[in-house]
C-alpha cells in the first residue's frame, strides 16, 4: 500500500539532506522516482542541501499540474516509483491535492518534506493540507538549535538582522544568508520576544559601551 508522507520540522533540521538520502536509497534498491522541488536556495530545477549535497529536480512552478505530469509518463511507458518533494509548503493546495491522488489512484509512493509555519508562525496552505491528507506526518529528529541553545521551533525572516513580522509569506532566503533579508530560526521565547543573535550581540555591546558611573561622576 502506497503511502502520503509529510517530514516537517524548521529550517536547518536537514529536510533536504533526508529527501536527498530517502531518494538515495531508493534508487540503490533498483527504484525509480521523480525529485520535485519549488524555490530551492540554489535556484530553479535543483534540490539541495546546506551540507553541499545538490541534485536536479523538476521545478513545481504555480500552473505545474503534476497529476498530468505523472500520468503522461505513465502512459509513455516510463517507469515511477515514488515522488520526493521538497519545499512542500510552497506548493498549492491543488497540487497538494494531486499529490494524494497520485498515492491512491496509481499507487505511488509520495513523500513530502517543508516546514509547517511561516516567519509569523502561521501554517502555509501547501504544509496545512498535506497534514491533513498524510497518512503519517513525520517531525525530523535532528534539532534545529536557536540562539541560545534550546530547541528552535520557530522560523524568523530578519532584515539585517533584526526580527520582522510584517511582509509576503513567501520571500526566498536562506539562513545563512548574507544578504538584508534572511532567516533565523528561533525558540518560542525568542520568537515572541523578537531577540535574534543579532539583537543581542546589538544590545551587549551598547550596554558594554555605557560609562558605569551615573550623572556627575
Amino acid at each position: 500500500m502506497s503511502e502520503l508522507v509529510f517530514f516537517s520540522g524548521t529550517m536547518d533540521c536537514g529536510k533536504s539532506t533526508l529527501a536527498l538520502q530517502l531518494a538515495y536509497n531508493r534508487n540503490a534498491r533498483g527504484l525509480q522516482g521523480l525529485i520535485f522541488s519549488r524555490n530551492d536556495r540554489a535556484g530553479e530545477g535543483r534540490l539541495s542541501s546546506r551540507l553541499g549535497l545538490d541534485v536536479p529536480a523538476i521545478e513545481v512552478g504555480p500552473g505545474t499540474n503534476i497529476w498530468k505530469l505523472i500520468t503522461d509518463r505513465r502512459m509513455a511507458g516510463d517507469r515511477v516509483d515514488f515522488l520526493v518533494c521538497d519545499e512542500v509548503q510552497f506548493y498549492s493546495i491543488d497540487q497538494v491535492e494531486q499529490l494524494a491522488r497520485i498515492v491512491d489512484e496509481i499507487d505511488i509512493d509520495v513523500f513530502g518534506f517543508g516546514i509547517t509555519t511561516d516567519f509569523r508562525t502561521a501554517l502555509f496552505p501547501g504544509s496545512a493540507r498535506m497534514m491533513e491528507l498524510a497518512d503519517r506526518v513525520e517531525r525530523l529528529q535532528v534539532e534545529a538549535l536557536c540562539w541560545c541553545g534550546a530547541r528552535a521551533t520557530h522560523n524568523a525572516r530578519t532584515v539585517n538582522g533584526l526580527m520582522v513580522t510584517e511582509g509576503e509569506q513567501i520571500v526566498v532566503g536562506d539562513t545563512g544568508s548574507k544578504d538584508n533579508v534572511g532567516y533565523e530560526v528561533l525558540c518560542r521565547k525568542h520568537h515572541l520576544r523578537a531577540m535574534t543573535a543579532a539583537s543581542v550581540r546589538a544590545t551587549a555591546l551598547t550596554e558594554d559601551a555605557l560609562p558605569l558611573g551615573g550623572p556627575g561622576e
